[in-house]
């Protein structure tokens, strides 16, 4: 045998063994943690203080990582904020930060810990994940020293990092990534001067990585989807819930159906804040989810995924929509007001119909039969084309059927979580100028729809069958990333006021 001949007999076996070793299916775990708080103060603690609030977190953290371990589970997420929860300011928060290095220097922390100076939190996760043969996905801080020979040095020498970072079965650090698209007060971390596109392989896929509010833009999320071409998505968050559109459970599914990835969303428990909301998210429909402002306990949710999901057809979002005529309401539409956007409405009058309302270059068609029409419930549907400028700036275009508040249409947009009428069926399409639109459908008391709805190839998303109990909202959400302003740049002054 020729060394050539030699060489390629390994190639194909190495090539064997891999596709032997690789996994069709996996065991996904997220965990909602109802995280402990560290006392009220922006005087810094001291470092062993803050680590006893860490470990705090970490012991409850622990019982779920362990638990999902023994179900079978090949990864856990858990949220942003979990091992040592928020309100801090710059100052305050620096005992609780450790640094943490590149993944590509090759270090289980579990088996090396003061290889990089004092880092118990990195140490302790380690552990976690070598003895219980779980990757593990936590949130933590980071610290980076810096100088004056960098302009952009933060003036206390040192940039603050906003972090997730994932360690492997054995314990290895393999993925480190920064938040990019910090949230309004969240002073206390430094972006990163460019966005991070983070992702690791596994027996059981590709995954990428980004944080809470990263959702939102085009950098780092939508770039690992469409350049990267993850499988699954690893989203640490502390989210909280704005109705109608922005509920975890119904944004994040909407996310994982509109870009054809699996989603792993771990989301704070912490009801007074409106923060409860995880799932597991497959691109066809989601397959695990929690929501409960009712108790103060944490949940761990889990299920099987695809390892590579199949690919989604391509959905054109306009097709369906662009031929249709548009008929004349005359003054029958009114403006009403969802989370400081204002929104075209119009009223569904009858117990079916077809309705089109229209804002600049932005068309929403309906096609809808109720069970029947209360006479104590009124439903509109509306439009918006616009940037959105409280709490971010970022372009939307949106289509929404939606329950009002009351039968005033005034409270038409204002949040609400019960309703009584069901739908026979739905078809909601839109003019949309992106390929990026996110398919949303909410029922009373603030659940999902698996299975009972779909989108077609023309940009129409469709009831399969009667709806499973009554609709908040079905709503297509679309972003035009190319129309943004500046993701940090906050215009309207009320945003100061939030």
């Amino acid at each position: 045998m020729t060394m050539s001949q030699l060489l390629d007999h390994v190639a194909i076996l190495f090539f064997c063994v891999l596709k032997a070793s690789s996994l069709h299916t996996f065991t996904a775990a997220v965990y909602e943690h109802a995280v402990i708080l560290p006392n009220a103060t922006l005087i810094p603690v001291s470092h062993e203080e803050a680590l006893l609030l860490i470990n705090q977190n970490l012991d409850l953290l622990e019982g779920a990582i362990t638990s999902a371990s023994k179900q079978g589970a090949h990864i856990i997420v858990t949220p942003e904020d979990g091992i040592y929860g928020f309100n801090f300011s710059r100052e305050s928060i620096y005992p609780y930060l450790e640094d943490i290095p590149d993944p590509q220097v090759n270090w289980i922390p579990c088996n090396n810990p003061n290889r990089f100076g004092r880092t118990p939190v990195q140490e302790r996760l380690s552990c976690l994940a070598k003895d219980n043969s779980i990757y593990i996905m936590a949130n933590i801080g980071d610290k980076k020293p810096c100088n004056t020979s960098d302009p952009h040095c933060p003036p206390d020498g040192r940039y603050q990092y906003n972090t997730d970072v994932v360690f492997d079965s054995e314990g290895k650090l393999v993925a480190r990534y920064h938040k990019q698209n910090l949230f309004l007060g969240e002073d206390e971390f430094n972006a990163p001067k460019e966005p991070e596109v983070v992702t690791f392989n596994t027996t059981f896929g590709k995954f990428g990585i980004f944080t809470c509010f990263d959702i939102l833009f085009h950098d780092p999320a939508v770039t690992l989807v469409k350049d990267f071409h993850v499988d699954t998505i690893l989203f640490p968050t502390a989210w909280m819930n704005v109705l109608p559109h922005l509920s975890a459970i119904e944004f994040h599914s909407a996310w994982a159906m509109g870009m054809g990835v699996n989603f792993l969303a771990s989301n704070l428990h912490y009801p007074s804040k409106k923060m409860t909301g995880s799932g597991i998210y497959a691109p066809d429909s989601p397959r695990a989810f929690h929501y409960d402002m009712k108790t103060e306990e944490g949940k761990l949710l889990l299920s099987q995924l695809a390892s590579h999901p199949h690919p989604t057809a391509v959905v054109n979002w306009t097709s369906y929509a662009s031929g249709i005529e548009a008929p004349s309401r005359g003054n029958q539409e009114f403006k009403g007001i969802i989370f400081f956007d204002e929104f075209t409405f119009l009223e569904l009058k009858g117990v079916a119909g077809n309705y089109t309302v229209c804002q600049k270059d932005l068309c929403c068609h309906l096609s809808y039969r109720m069970s029947e029409k209360r006479s104590d419930e009124v439903y509109v549907l509306g439009a918006f084309d616009g940037l959105h400028t409280v709490e971010g700036s970022y372009y939307l275009q949106i289509c929404t059927l939606l329950k009002c508040k009351t039968t005033d249409l005034h409270t038409c947009g204002d949040s609400v979580e019960t309703a009584s009428t069901r739908f026979e069926m739905f078809s909601l399409s839109g003019t949309f100028e992106t390929q990026y639109v996110f398919p949303e459908v909410l029922l009373s008391e603030i659940q999902l729809a698996p299975g009972e709805f779909q989108v077609s190839s023309d940009g129409r998303l469709c009831s399969q069958k009667p709806l499973s109990g009554p609709i908040l909202t079905v709503t297509l959400f679309g972003r035009l990333y190319e129309k943004d302003s500046s993701p940090n740049a906050f215009s309207d002054p009320m945003a100061q006021i939030i």
